[in-house]
């Protein structure tokens, strides 16, 4: 299928429609503890939306998404929106940057002059890659399935496909969130093209042979693993089991669809307390945007659904692979652990700052921590 270059190009009635609903937002009664455990704080949301709707460009954030190269094209059906941004290093290798949910493209802006340039921000042009951001199905610009079936196994064979359609016979590829698992489903299905994975956030099941010697990353990770299964979850539930219905609140209040994904800002970045401590409010509401404008609150969660409702397998991953386990992340792992599934890990480190949203939070780090797993496998 053609290639098609994109440009966004957000209509101004989609932007006045926005103004409208935000001066007429009807909010809820505060939470009743002073804190975040009731959910998104009454007071932050007001803020919110007053800054959205009195102060935010969204054409200066629109200029700042187009300033890299963006398609479109159709694979299986349907129509994918990417980034795709070439290294003036000629022989870079390709990589494939996947993100997941309640994130999007917005999340890689910060790295990919880094990964693209490396000679131009105090690195190795020997570390240089040529970068493709696809946006998932259901998300942002790309197109929303109309009948089931797009699970992550499916994600992954149309990115393999994506890579080749551009040029890339091989390549290497990187994901957190949904797009580490299906990173993870590119190297089980090993179809011959991507030479080697990374994922910053690894799901892989603790070792039974562990439980009477676990280290301290493994008892944080089983205590992290227990708070998002009692208190953290609850999203996770109603998008795998009722996406649809979630969908209509999403679909018609700005501030609904903000609270629903700004809360897990608060929650997996590694913030002290507060998301604005890492992002500003314009990063965070540019993500958010991606998902208003594009009316993809319903059509993004049921990548939870497909995914939930279609169980993969467990099987060894053979490919080169690494990790970057950092501190705030949802799910860790431990070295031994991550041996067990994926059986030639090239690369494993625990960093000391950072959360869910690495690429983000702290894009130096994110992209020397992708460099150094992938010098393993040049």
């Amino acid at each position: 299928m053609p290639i098609t270059p994109f440009h966004i190009a957000v209509p101004d009635s989609d932007l006045t429609d926005l103004k409208t609903r935000l001066s007429l937002t009807r909010f809820p009664d505060a939470e009743t503890p002073d804190d975040w455990s009731q959910g998104i704080p009454l007071g932050y949301m007001q803020e919110i939306r007053d800054y959205w709707l009195n102060d935010y460009d969204w054409r200066s954030r629109e200029a700042l998404l187009n300033q890299f190269d963006q398609f479109t094209t159709a694979i299986d059906g349907l129509d994918f929106h990417f980034i795709h941004v070439r290294s003036s290093v000629e022989d870079a290798a390709p990589l494939l940057l996947t993100h997941g949910w309640p994130g999007s493209v917005v999340e890689f802006q910060k790295v990919l002059p880094l990964l693209t340039e490396p000679q131009a921000h105090g690195g190795d042009s020997a570390d240089a890659f040529h970068v493709v951001c696809p946006t998932l199905p259901g998300f942002g610009f790309s197109g929303k399935p109309t009948t089931p079936g797009w699970n992550i196994d499916r994600i992954a064979a149309a990115w393999n496909a994506l890579m080749l359609e551009i040029g890339y016979e091989q390549y290497f590829a990187q994901g957190g969130d949904w797009g580490s698992v299906v990173t993870a489903a590119i190297g089980a299905q090993k179809l011959g093209n991507c030479q080697g994975i990374h994922m910053n956030m690894p799901v892989v099941a603790p070792d039974p042979d562990t439980m009477q010697d676990l280290t301290e990353l493994e008892q944080a990770a089983l205590a992290a693993a227990k708070f998002y299964q009692d208190h953290d979850s609850g999203y996770s539930k109603q998008q795998s089991t009722r996406p649809q219905t979630l969908g209509y609140g999403l679909a018609d209040s700005p501030i609904g669809q903000a609270a629903w994904i700004l809360e897990k800002f608060y929650q997996w970045t590694d913030c002290n307390g507060h998301p604005e401590n890492v992002l500003s409010r314009d990063e965070l509401l540019d993500n958010v945007m991606l998902y208003w404008l594009c009316d993809a609150g319903a059509s993004s969660a049921r990548i939870y659904w497909e995914s939930f409702n279609a169980p993969r397998g467990s099987d060894a991953i053979t490919l080169p692979s690494g990790c970057s386990i950092f501190p705030k992340e949802i799910f860790k792992t431990s070295r031994r652990w991550a041996e067990k599934h994926f059986t030639d890990l090239r690369y494993f480190n625990e960093l000391d700052k950072g959360g869910h949203f690495a690429a983000f939070e702290r894009p130096e780090t994110f992209t020397e921590e992708v460099r150094a797993c992938f010098r393993t496998m040049r």
